[in-house]
């Protein structure tokens, strides 16, 4: 098979959650660890690190990365979904897993995994351990799907475990209510395993106290520890965080919400040093200044272009847009352009109330069977005074909106992780 027939076939004869949604969910490990059994167990090959979390995971995964890249570290890394190609899922030192990799493992394994029913995730994250241990890494960053308590990923026994906040989404699976989502997060909490919270409050705080006491897990509070001091933006758009042990630290990723997963990470390092791992300033200081040449990150608070200034950010739910929305109208600007759409199982309403009024909107759907119409997107709108035309493609509400634009107009892409998707694979076809 060639890479694109490979491909094909996955997402075609494996349930994938990214396209068709709940069907694709199974809840519960025993098909990870029946295909834990036949591949021999390769996530035990190497180290690892567990992140969980509604928002910042992938923000946090990669500045791992990135930092343990520099500190010497053959570093693995596991996210999901990717944005252009799937290969950005599975990264050794931020290069993509090779495309011969994925055809030889798929030709190879699926015939003799079929008996056990694999859905997407489960298979590409067996992918990964396999991959991971072939290229015998050192330490592994893996991010969970959803969840965690069932999330196929938590069959690994970290070194660290992370979750980085909570916020209501996947509310289907994971409860109504905050503590019942944190319940299901506090599942990757392990006996003897030291965990970070990164923001936390209330009921959701007590859930994983209560929750590390049980099992006799240590846990410590990001927001407790107070790695920063003091946080502002440079004219060019990059954070300067100052600490005690990392003055004057720059971080490349520009949005509002790093500054929340930039203390998660520091109380990280601060753990990691304690339990063994080697973490040199430089690298800390390296890690942090560039990390998407590191790892491959893409899509937060990442700008396409000045004059219009184009910015597009993967954050898809109310936790994630409440920061989006503040830095939106943080900007200067002539005329304020948005091209939104979202998928079918979000919360569309929490959203749309937390968007400006005084924006042009091009509603649009993104190119996958979830993705809600772009005219029940527009219609939902209008209860919240938000006005605009629908597009059927991110590409042609892009292009009208730049075409309709000022070089002083400011212009975001957004809503969903899949628009942005869509919004890349066109910049990447026309570069």
């Amino acid at each position: 098979m060639t890479y694109e027939q490979t491909l094909d076939y996955l997402y075609n004869q494996l349930p994938v959650f990214q396209q068709i949604g709940a069907k694709a969910y199974k809840p519960g490990l025993q098909n990870s660890e029946a295909l834990d059994r036949y591949f021999g167990y390769p996530h035990r090959k190497f180290k690892t690190i567990h992140i969980a979390g509604t928002n910042g995971k992938g923000s946090t995964s990669h500045l791992l990365a990135a930092i343990l890249q520099k500190s010497g570290y053959k570093t693995g890394l596991y996210t999901s979904p990717h944005l252009i190609d799937f290969r950005e899922r599975i990264r050794v030192n931020g290069e993509m897993i090779s495309q011969s990799y994925i055809i030889n493992f798929t030709e190879k394994h699926i015939p003799k995994t079929k008996n056990i029913h694999p859905s997407f995730f489960e298979l590409t994250m067996m992918m990964a351990f396999d991959y991971f241990a072939y290229c015998q890494v050192d330490v592994a960053i893996i991010e969970t799907g959803l969840g965690g308590r069932l999330d196929s990923t938590n069959i690994i026994s970290p070194d660290l475990a992370i979750i980085t906040n909570i916020s209501y989404d996947h509310m289907q699976f994971l409860g109504h209510t905050l503590p019942e989502i944190a319940r299901e997060k506090a599942g990757i909490i392990k006996e003897g395993i030291p965990v970070i919270i990164g923001e936390a409050d209330g009921e959701v705080r007590k859930v994983f106290i209560d929750k590390a006491k049980e099992i006799g897990a240590p846990i410590l509070f990001a927001e407790e520890e107070h790695p920063i001091q003091d946080a502002h933006f440079t004219p060019e758009g990059k954070w300067v965080f100052e600490s005690k042990l990392y003055p004057h630290l720059i971080g490349e990723l520009g949005g509002f919400c790093q500054e929340k997963n930039a203390a998660t990470v520091l109380t990280a390092i601060k753990v990691l040093s304690k339990i063994g791992y080697t973490l040199p300033q430089s690298a800390i200081y390296e890690g942090f200044a560039h990390v998407t040449t590191l790892t491959g990150l893409q899509g937060r608070w990442q700008k396409i272009q000045d004059n219009p200034t184009v910015i597009c950010d993967t954050g898809h739910n109310t936790g994630g847009m409440q920061y989006i929305a503040r830095q939106i109208s943080s900007q200067t600007y002539d005329t304020l352009r948005i091209v939104i759409g979202m998928v079918n199982d979000k919360d569309i309403n929490g959203v749309l109330a937390l968007l400006p009024q005084n924006a042009t909107y091009y509603f649009t759907q993104a190119s996958i069977p979830r993705a809600l119409p772009a005219h029940e997107m527009k219609t939902a709108a209008l209860h919240f005074g938000l006005s605009g035309k629908t597009y059927n493609t991110v590409e042609e509400a892009y292009i009208h909106a730049l075409e309709e634009s000022r070089p002083n107009d400011f212009i975001f892409i957004g809503g969903s992780t899949f628009i942005v998707a869509d919004l890349l694979k066109y910049l990447n076809r026309n570069s």
